[in-house]
């Protein structure tokens, strides 16, 4: 049982799932509270998601992409630089989302659904395939 479990903690993609979840409870989270206390859904989505956008970024450098992330200098910065274009690809497909459902006179908690797994795969492949790329 032990070496299924250091093989399945070697994989990149279970441990941003995992990063990806606690994230998510943090813009979910936001987004649910905001919508309680009035905010309309669109800029509730957007606010929970740029809460989401931090939680990633800390899980991402240190749990996830450990062996991928730029040491210091402008090597860094360029990386947290892409990682905040890659968030906000995602943030513009979440609000987009979330805002058609809404419009189309959906709840706009099953377009937030929608949106999860749409920016979920967007922002997988873009920082697997750019912002943390294997370093030769």
């Amino acid at each position: 049982m032990q070496p299924v479990l250091q093989r399945l903690t070697d994989l990149v993609l279970l441990r941003y799932l995992l990063a990806s979840v606690g994230a998510l409870a943090v813009d979910v989270g936001a987004f649910l509270g905001l919508m309680q206390l009035g905010l309309a859904a669109t800029p509730a989505s957007a606010i929970g998601y740029g809460g989401g956008i931090v939680a990633h970024w800390l899980l991402s450098s240190r749990a996830v992409f450990t062996g991928r992330v730029a040491a210091t200098g402008m090597a860094r910065t360029r990386q947290k630089a892409l990682f905040v274009v890659s968030a906000l690809a995602g943030l513009a497909l979440t609000t987009g989302i979330v805002a058609l459902s809404q419009a189309s006179g959906l709840d706009p908690r099953a377009g937030k659904l929608v949106a999860i797994v749409a920016s979920f795969t967007l922002t997988w492949w873009l920082r697997n395939r750019l912002v943390f790329r294997a370093i030769p």
